[in-house]
C-alpha cells in the first residue's frame, strides 16, 4: 500500500483490529461504518427488524403520494430524476414513480467502464419496454481509464471514478433541467450495514454528502502527473451549492417509502421493464440479477474482499438472511463457496483497460491486504478469520 493509500485507508475506514461477525447474519465488523449491539447483532439486522415490525408501509406510501403531488409538474417537463442503469432496482423506482404515482421521470445513466451485452440489453429495455426517458452520459475515455488506474493503485478501488460520475451527473441534470426531486433506490448504508445517521428519514443530505473527486484522497499532483485537468474532471463534479439551492433540490430514498426487497425488485422489473438476468451466476457470488452491466464490476468487489476480508457473496447472503429467504447456515455455506472468487472472465480486459501488467496487478492487490485480516501460508494468502457454524472465528 502506498503512503497515499495507507493514509486514505486509516483515515477513511478506521477498522477494528479484532474481526467479529454478526450473530444473526454473516456481516463482519470490517464493513466500513457498521456497528454491532451488545448482543453481537449488526446495525443492518437491527434496522431490518425495525423495517419489518415497526413501519406502517401504507402510511409511508401515502407520504410518497403527497411528496409526488408537491413536485409533479403540469407542463409536460420532467419532475423527477432517477439515476438508473436499467438494473432491477433503479428501473423499478422509475417505473413505479411513472405508473403508480403519475410522475414524469428522467432516468440518468452514467455509462459503465465497458458495457456487458446483458447490461446494455437491460439498459435499452428499460427505455423501450419500460417506456422510460433516458440520458446516457459516457465520460471521456482516456480520462476515465487514467482515473480508474489511479484509483486502483492509490485508493484500492478501481470503481471510484464511476461512483463519482454516478453520484454527480444526476445532480448536474437536475440543475440543467431545473428538477427539484431526485429519487435513489435504497439507502445502502442502512440496508447493508453502515452509517445509521439517515436510517429514519427519507432524504439524503446532498450538501454534506456531495462526493468530489478532487477531494477523494488522491493528491492534486497525481492528476497533473497524468495530464488530467480540472476541465477533464467536470463530468465527475457536482454542481455548485448555489445552483442546487436555487432549484430547492431534495434527494429521497425509495426504500423509505417502499419496503426494499431486492428479489422482489427483480420480479417487478422482469414483468414491467423487460429485465433479464444473467444465464450464469456472477463471479464472486451466487446471484444472477445484480450489478450486471460492467465488465470491470467484479474488480470492485474483489478489492472489497482484499481490503476488508468479505466479498460480494457476503453482502448478498446477509441481505437474504434478513429477508428470510435463506438461513444463516445457508448463508455461511454460500459465503464459504463463493466469497473472494477471482473475477477471471474479464481479467485481461481489466489489465488492458488500466494499462498494467499481471505483476503490477498482484503488487497492488498485495499492498492492500491488512495485516489483521491476511496471512501467508506456504506462499499463499489466507484469511485469518472466517465465520464458522457457531458465528465465531475459526
Amino acid at each position: 500500500m502506498s503512503e497515499v493509500g495507507k493514509r486514505y485507508y486509516e483515515k477513511k475506514y478506521n477498522l477494528p483490529d479484532k474481526v467479529e461477525y454478526c450473530t444473526r447474519c454473516v456481516n463482519s465488523n470490517q464493513r466500513p461504518r457498521i456497528t454491532f449491539d451488545e448482543k453481537g447483532v449488526c446495525s443492518a439486522c437491527n434496522f431490518s427488524d425495525f423495517k419489518n415490525n415497526s413501519i406502517d408501509w401504507v402510511k409511508r406510501r401515502s407520504e410518497l403520494k403527497t411528496l409526488c403531488d408537491e413536485h409533479r409538474k403540469s407542463d409536460g417537463t420532467y419532475d423527477v430524476i432517477v439515476p438508473s442503469s436499467g438494473g432491477k432496482d433503479s428501473a423499478m423506482v422509475a417505473h413505479m414513480l411513472k405508473n403508480e404515482f403519475n410522475m414524469n421521470p428522467l432516468t440518468v445513466t452514467w455509462a459503465p467502464h465497458l458495457y456487458t451485452d446483458i447490461g446494455f440489453k437491460n439498459h435499452q429495455d428499460h427505455v423501450h419496454i419500460g417506456d422510460l426517458a433516458n440520458i446516457l452520459v459516457t465520460p471521456p475515455g482516456k480520462t476515465h481509464r487514467a482515473l480508474t488506474k489511479l484509483a486502483f493503485e492509490n485508493l484500492g478501488d478501481p470503481f471510484l471514478p464511476f461512483i463519482f460520475g454516478q453520484n454527480n451527473m444526476p445532480l448536474q441534470m437536475a440543475a440543467l433541467y431545473k428538477v427539484s426531486l431526485i429519487f435513489y433506490g435504497e439507502n445502502s448504508e442502512v440496508e447493508y450495514g453502515g452509517n445509521m445517521a439517515d436510517a429514519y428519514i427519507p432524504t439524503r443530505d446532498w450538501e454534506s454528502k456531495n462526493s468530489n473527486i478532487l477531494m477523494s484522497g488522491m493528491p492534486p499532483e497525481t492528476f497533473t502527473k497524468y495530464g488530467i485537468t480540472k476541465e477533464d474532471l467536470y463530468p465527475y463534479l457536482p454542481p455548485s451549492t448555489q445552483q442546487l439551492n436555487k432549484i430547492n433540490l431534495e434527494i429521497h430514498y425509495m426504500g423509505y417509502y417502499h419496503k426494499w426487497i431486492p428479489q422482489e425488485n427483480y420480479y417487478y422489473c422482469v414483468e414491467n421493464t423487460g429485465f433479464t438476468a444473467n444465464p450464469v451466476r456472477s463471479e464472486g457470488t451466487y446471484s444472477k440479477y445484480a450489478s450486471l452491466d460492467d465488465k470491470l464490476d467484479g474488480f470492485h468487489y474483489y478489492l472489497m474482499f482484499i481490503k476488508f476480508g468479505f466479498g460480494r457473496a457476503t453482502s448478498d447472503a446477509a441481505h437474504e438472511v434478513r429477508d428470510e429467504h435463506i438461513t444463516r447456515e445457508e448463508a455461511q455455506a454460500l459465503v464459504g463457496r463463493y466469497d473472494g472468487e477471482f473475477p477471471e472472465k474479464f481479467y485481461q480486459t481489466f489489465l488492458e483497460y488500466c494499462d498494467i501488467t499481471e505483476e503490477q496487478f498482484e503488487e497492488v492487490l498485495d499492498s492492500w491486504r491488512p495485516n489483521h485480516i491476511w496471512k501467508k501460508v506456504e506462499g499463499e494468502w489466507k484469511l485469518k478469520h472466517k465465520v464458522d457454524q457457531s458465528g465465531t472465528e475459526d
